[in-house]
């Protein structure tokens, strides 16, 4: 017997696989997201599990269900409300059906139009799901309806689906992107004036995409992006990846796919006043990128502001920064964007 943690379709369930006749049985699934889990001596299962209003703590899974054992977080946000988080079907412009996470301010009123971020996640390989996410409850508190579509090149809805943007960054992850958010404006929860967008890793990059394809976007905040393709090469962590999908880059014929999945070659294009940000010693996605993307902007005179933080590698781990970096976020969009 085999147990794993899958991801399904904005799910992160925990699986028990029997090995000789291949049957899974999905022990704990829905809106439960697993992110870890170990199994007794007596076999009890226990697992950290979080949920789109509680975040992750230890439960015991038993025959009638799931026991919380911890309440580490419970005292913290007690007192805050948080905003309602719900899964919807949308289709995209070629008619793929697609699923994206909306996260409604506390306060929303049905039938009145919000501002909105989009907010795209990471990888590309993975997934928004069901856990309790911060920063989106943090936008959300802000007054900002918050779009998280799960675009082709995400996890969790089969092999051809993640296949589907080998080839096309920044191309079918923007346009599954944008027909996410003209699905929220269809829906009446939008306002199409008063949108931001904001992504990180690979969120980032394609935020850069997204500002070099349209001016819809009022803000713009650009986190731990890349920018120009090749600089990359050799220096960041991601040589089998650049080889598998691009290429040699010093072999000609090779050439065009570097240049065409580099938003650099289009920054000429974009208008949208942008934040970018990143860590002094990020090797994932090294800092050079976001000083290329700052002084292009520069130079043509687009609203940009660089933020780099000493010390910090692709995730932030100073408390301090972390705070700074998000009262920067919500001052820039609360000023391109409003209320």
């Amino acid at each position: 017997t085999l147990y794993t943690i899958v991801e399904i379709r904005g799910q992160q369930q925990l699986v028990r696989v029997d090995v000789t006749s291949g049957d899974v049985r999905s022990l704990i699934q829905g809106t439960d997201v697993v992110t870890g889990f170990d199994i007794a001596s007596d076999g009890t299962i226990y697992a950290r599990v979080s949920r789109p209003s509680s975040q992750p703590e230890i439960y015991r899974l038993g025959d009638d269900g799931l026991q919380q054992i911890s309440a580490i977080n419970a005292e913290a946000i007690a007192d805050i409300e948080l905003g309602t988080v719900e899964k919807h079907t949308y289709k995209a412009a070629d008619g793929t059906p697609l699923e994206t996470f909306v996260v409604f301010p506390p306060d929303y009123e049905r039938g009145k139009r919000h501002p909105a971020m989009l907010l795209s996640h990471g990888g590309p390989w993975s997934q928004w799901n069901w856990r309790f996410n911060s920063e989106a409850q943090l936008l959300a508190a802000n007054g900002y309806v918050v779009i998280m579509p799960n675009f082709r090149g995400s996890w969790g809805y089969g092999q051809a689906f993640t296949d589907a943007l080998t080839g096309k960054w920044g191309v079918i992850d923007y346009s599954d992107s944008m027909d996410a958010v003209d699905f929220a404006i269809e829906q009446g929860w939008v306002d199409a004036d008063r949108l931001a967008t904001y992504g990180w890793s690979w969120g980032g990059y394609l935020t850069n995409h997204i500002i070099t394809k349209t001016d819809r976007f009022k803000a713009a905040i650009s986190g731990a992006s890349e920018t120009l393709m090749v600089v990359n090469y050799g220096h960041d962590m991601w040589l089998k990846l650049w080889e598998e999908e691009l290429g040699d880059p010093w072999r000609e014929e090779n050439r065009e796919n570097w240049d065409r999945v580099s938003p650099f070659y289009s920054l000429d294009k974009v208008t949208t006043p942008t934040l970018v940000v990143s860590g002094e010693h990020d090797w994932n996605m090294p800092v050079i990128n976001s000083e290329q993307l700052y002084i292009g902007l520069k130079r043509q005179g687009v609203p940009t502001e660089l933020i780099v933080y000493p010390g910090e590698y692709h995730n932030f781990s100073v408390p301090s920064y972390q705070h700074d970096f998000y009262n920067r976020l919500l001052d820039w969009v609360d000023e391109y964007v409003g209320q």
